[in-house]
């Protein structure tokens, strides 16, 4: 005769444990069903019924309802699986972690993970999980600048002002140049993309001159004003002005946001802006482009056409960007811009006071 199955009675925090652990979200599917077999066996069904109910088979009901009746909650955790004993203790794990933050090996730069490997005595695998596990890529580094600027604090303030909240009867542009654009054609010809294959190009090229695109974002449409120049020196920001000139309402003001460019503050362009009060300047702080919405632009149209164009002479890479800009400006969108002047200062400020931190440990160190 078949063996009767254990009955199960709940106390009340059990049961209220059991089903949370059957509803919740975040809990794992295998740890859901288990507490689901419980649940319905205290309820009084037979195995069969409850491997009907839930799509179980007979012995994975069996299973739970009896190390539930052993261990309550506990009998539901999964057991320890056999395996290899782990050979690295947590001292060997810290000491690879502070070799690799404080020290470089012998000739280089960084640790690789053979280079480590062999300096500790460990497999590479083993050193890869050790990084892995603690976030560490020392064949990874990022850049960064911190603006030295004295009225950082009112230019980020004044600027992101006027993106969150920008006045009145006035268009907003974001102004500035990308010089040095080289027309460039590859050695040979593409081989174009094909199924199972990526386009692929010649690693050299042929270099046809270069040219500047002057661009002015207007940051509540998105619509770009944009002309090429063959070279990016005051007279020509002071054409590009007028073309600005022209293509504005003249009921509006215009709130203009550019760099420190030394083109940008000649006795030319000062008179210009001096003889139009209506236009606005607003530099950006010294090493802070990224607070100019149209540096967004200039790496979209390089990712999307100017990277991978291929360019035979000046006047088609200037026909290729005019093409881009048309375009963009046939169903322009503007860059949504999140951040309050607080946020940014606020994360500058958590990202100084770490540095500092970090500088001090170092020289300490030494």
């Amino acid at each position: 005769m078949a063996k009767a199955a254990v009955t199960i009675e709940l106390s009340e925090a059990e049961r209220r444990e059991l089903e949370s652990l059957a509803r919740a979200r975040k809990t794992g599917q295998a740890m859901a069903r288990r507490a689901r077999i419980v649940l319905a066996a205290a309820a009084g069904l037979e195995n069969k019924e409850i491997c009907v109910e839930l799509g179980a088979d007979a012995n994975t009901v069996g299973k739970w309802r009896r190390r539930f009746a052993a261990d309550r909650l506990d009998g539901l955790l999964d057991e320890p699986r056999p395996g290899t004993p782990r050979k690295i203790g947590d001292d060997q794990i810290a000491d690879t972690i502070r070799m690799t933050l404080e020290t470089t090996p012998p000739g280089a730069t960084h640790w690789s993970l053979r280079s480590m490997a062999k300096a500790v005595g460990y497999a590479p695998s083993t050193i890869h999980r050790i990084w892995r596990a603690f976030g560490l890529q020392p064949h990874r580094t990022e850049t960064f600048k911190l603006s030295n600027d004295p009225l950082f604090v009112e230019k980020v303030r004044d600027i992101v002002g006027l993106y969150l909240s920008p006045p009145d009867r006035a268009l907003v542009l974001c102004v500035d140049e990308k010089s040095q654009i080289q027309a460039l054609d590859r050695s040979q010809p593409l081989l174009p993309m094909r199924p199972g294959q990526v386009e692929r190009r010649t690693h050299d090229y042929t270099r046809h001159g270069t040219t500047s695109l002057f661009a002015a974002l207007d940051i509540a449409s998105g619509a770009v004003i944009g002309r090429c120049y063959p070279k990016h020196r005051s007279s020509e920001f002071r054409k590009f002005l007028d073309q600005i000139e022209a293509s504005v309402p003249g009921g509006l003001d215009v709130h203009l946001v550019m760099d420190n460019y030394a083109t940008h503050k000649t006795k030319p362009i000062k008179d210009w802006l001096a003889k139009r009060p209506r236009w606005h300047v607003h530099f950006t702080p010294t090493g802070a482009s990224w607070i100019n919405q149209v540096e967004r632009f200039f790496a979209m149209i390089t990712d999307k056409q100017i990277r991978r164009g291929v360019h035979r002479s000046i006047q088609q890479l200037e026909t290729d960007i005019r093409t881009f800009i048309e375009a963009h400006n046939a169903d322009p969108k503007p860059f949504r811009w999140t951040k309050s002047a607080d946020d940014i200062l606020a994360a500058i400020q958590r990202f100084c006071t770490r540095t500092n931190v970090i500088s001090k440990i170092s020289e300490s160190g030494h």
